[in-house]
């Protein structure tokens, strides 16, 4: 009998577990429809972000049916998570949100608004906004499993949800230490395991060269969990008698040489012509710094803590004829064999109007370096009318260019993609790789690539990461992708969205270790600093 008794009791609750799974997505007497959309965007530490969730109820028929809790379930115990959460309410009379409940306190895996006088009496709307910790690991997450309704006649809804959180610091806030825009991203991870974060500071407004820029840098050395404060690196200030916005410097793309410890920085310095001019157009034929742009590079041989002054490299690179060299933006590499590469773009006459319609052709292609940095030889171009690139070696030795194409400012096909060639002899020749202009979708902005060795399935492994706007048409869906098979292929299991809000879309992404992949990358006017694990992004 106490046997029965017993099996009896043990029932109830899988009956009822069973009776409860039936339950989600149930819409209750009173409302007509409930709708849920999530949000994948960056949890910034400190700062509320708004909108991650939003839930609409409409009304049904006899309306005024009242909401007395809204609960959200996560996958994690959330006292080192959240420090912050506040749910608001949007009617259609109303074109502003109002904060209806906040919660200050988490010792459980769940986020509970109690509340009162909430009658979905109209098309109500509901949204959850969340502040990360300060504690919360920059390389975690959290996920959102479920979201349950409660209405004052004890009716219930329930939502199964599968939503990932990540936090993120913002390296560079608009406007902060005076400066109106931060742009471009470049960063590598020293043999200290010391990370490197160059960017462009925009002093007065978002417009590139020519303008009031200089290089800035940033430098953590616990892994991107915290930075210090921003040196100004490349700085020409009033060169040649004229003002700091006619002496911009910026574009800056990273180097990191192993061998010697030393830090290099490439950007272009445009020197005098129109500040409402873009140097894009501006920069003509020549050598000089009053003809065309200059090809500056800067190092650090102490871990980033002091910098050397500028050193011109234009003369030892560039072809007179070319109305324009410069650095891809991003970053270059330092070879198995110790060459150092960066990669490059120039603009040359070859005798047809560009894409853009100039008389100058753009061309991607690398500069490189056998004699750790003293002198620089420049490869010829991959590819006509391809722009911003970036580099890695694959395992066989040769170079792989991923290349910013500006064919995709118009095709929105099958045969939209980044373009990309490979060389087996530093530049001097190129075939184009079998994904070019397919695999990889970009709406024609700069992107990066990177390699690293990391376990797969217990078997260390060359993988490439690639980073961009996943878009064809505009520059949202900040994304990470990894390919096994040297850029073969880029399978969709591999794809982690980190932002799909629009942004500028720039990237720069660095191995942090061998464990995560770090990322800095653009919003609006701002930079971004993620740290995904290896793991997460290969699904192991």
């Amino acid at each position: 009998m106490i046997k029965k008794i017993i099996a009896a009791t043990l029932l109830i609750p899988i009956l009822s577990g069973c009776h409860s799974e039936e339950n989600y997505d149930t819409i209750p007497s009173g409302i007509s429809n409930i709708v849920t959309e999530t949000r994948t965007v960056p949890l910034v530490k400190e700062k509320n972000t708004e909108g991650l969730v939003s839930i609409l109820l409409m009304p049904g028929e006899e309306g005024n049916k009242e909401i007395t809790e809204v609960e959200f379930i996560f996958d994690k115990e959330l006292s080192d998570v959240f420090m912050e959460a506040s749910l608001s309410t949007k009617s259609p009379a109303s074109n502003s949100t109002q904060k209806i409940s906040t919660e200050t306190k988490f010792s459980t895996d769940a986020v509970r608004f109690s509340l009162t006088d909430l009658a979905v009496n109209d098309t109500t709307a509901l949204f959850l906004n969340l502040t990360a910790s300060k504690t919360m690991s920059i390389s975690s997450s959290v996920k959102l499993e479920e979201i349950k309704l409660t209405f004052e006649d004890k009716d219930i809804f329930k939502k199964r949800i599968e939503q990932t959180f990540r936090p993120a610091i913002e390296v560079r806030a608009a406007g902060q230490d005076n400066c109106d825009t931060y742009r471009i991203p470049g960063m590598v991870t020293t043999k200290e395991g010391t990370l490197i974060a160059v960017y462009d500071n925009r002093y007065t407004r978002s417009k590139d060269l020519q303008e009031h820029i200089d290089v800035g840098m940033s430098r953590s050395t616990d892994g991107g969990e915290t930075w210090e404060p921003m040196q100004v690196i490349m700085d020409l200030g009033e060169w040649g008698g004229k003002p700091e916005y006619l002496n911009g410097v910026g574009d800056p793309s990273v180097l990191y040489d192993p061998n010697t410890h030393t830090i290099w920085v490439a950007a272009l310095w445009m020197h005098g012509f129109d500040r409402d001019q873009m140097t894009w157009w501006a920069s003509q034929p020549g050598m000089e710094p009053s003809q065309t742009g200059q090809f500056l590079l800067v190092k650090s041989t102490d871990d980033g803590k002091t910098w050397s002054d500028p050193i011109n490299i234009t003369k030892q690179i560039k072809n007179p004829d070319w109305q324009l060299l410069l650095q891809g933006p991003g970053k270059g590499i330092c070879m198995s064999d110790g060459t150092l590469v960066f990669p490059a773009q120039f603009k040359a006459d070859i005798g047809e109007k560009a894409i853009d319609g100039g008389q100058f052709t753009p061309h991607s292609t690398i500069i490189y370096s056998n004699d750790a940095g003293e002198t620089w030889t420049i490869g010829t171009g991959a590819k006509t009318n391809t722009t911003e690139a970036q580099v890695v070696e694959l395992s066989d030795g040769s170079l792989m260019l991923n290349m910013r194409d500006d064919r995709n400012r118009k095709v929105k096909d099958e045969t939209n993609g980044r373009a990309v060639a490979v060389t087996k002899d530093l530049g001097q020749t190129w075939e184009e790789h079998p994904t070019s202009n397919s695999a990889l979708i970009e709406p024609n902005c700069m992107a990066s690539l990177i390699s690293g060795n990391v376990a797969v399935e217990g078997t260390n492994k060359n993988v490439l990461f690639f980073s961009n706007p996943a878009s064809k048409h505009q520059r949202v869906d900040m994304t990470i992708k990894a390919s096994l098979d040297q850029g073969n292929s880029w399978p969709e299991e591999y794809h982690v969205l980190l932002n799909e809000a629009p942004g500028f879309g720039y990237s720069c992404m660095t191995m942090v270790d061998d464990q995560h992949v770090g990322i800095l990358y653009e919003g609006v006017k701002n930079l971004y600093f993620q740290k995904i694990p290896v793991a997460e992004i290969l699904k192991q």
